[in-house]
C-alpha cells in the first residue's frame, strides 16, 4: 500500500516538473562570452545589458515567490556574468511553465545580441 502511495506522489511530482534546461543553457552560454569578452566589449553596453538582464530575471524570480521585488544593485561590470547566472537559476527554481521558461530564453538570447557577445 505504502509503495503504491509513494509512486503515486512521484508520479504526481513528475508531471508538474517544469524542463528549465533549455533556460539554464542560454544563461550559461551568454554569462561564458561575458566572461571571454574584453573589458573594452563590456563598457560599451555588454555589462549594462547583462545587468539590465539579470534585474528582469531576478524581478521575475521574486514575483512567482510572491515577495515584494526589489532591484538587483550593479555589482560592476566583471560580475555581470555571474549576476545573470545567479538570477536565472532562481527563476528556474520557481518558473511555472514551458511558455515561462521560452519566454525567459527569449529575453537571454536578445539581451546576448544587445550585447554583442
Amino acid at each position: 500500500m505504502f509503495a503504491r502511495w509513494q509512486q503515486s506522489r512521484c508520479d504526481a511530482y513528475a508531471r508538474g516538473v517544469v524542463d528549465t534546461t533549455p533556460l539554464t543553457r542560454a544563461v550559461d552560454h551568454f554569462a561564458d562570452r561575458l566572461r571571454a569578452a574584453p573589458q573594452s566589449r563590456l563598457q560599451r553596453g555588454a555589462a549594462a545589458e547583462a545587468l539590465g538582464l539579470a534585474r528582469e530575471l531576478a524581478r521575475r524570480a521574486q514575483v512567482l515567490e510572491g515577495v515584494e521585488p526589489r532591484v538587483m544593485p550593479d555589482a560592476g561590470m566583471f560580475a555581470a556574468a555571474d549576476q545573470i547566472t545567479v538570477a536565472a537559476h532562481d527563476l528556474a527554481v520557481v518558473i511555472a511553465g514551458d511558455a515561462d521558461v521560452d519566454d525567459a530564453v527569449r529575453l537571454v538570447e536578445e539581451a546576448q545580441k544587445r550585447a554583442g557577445v
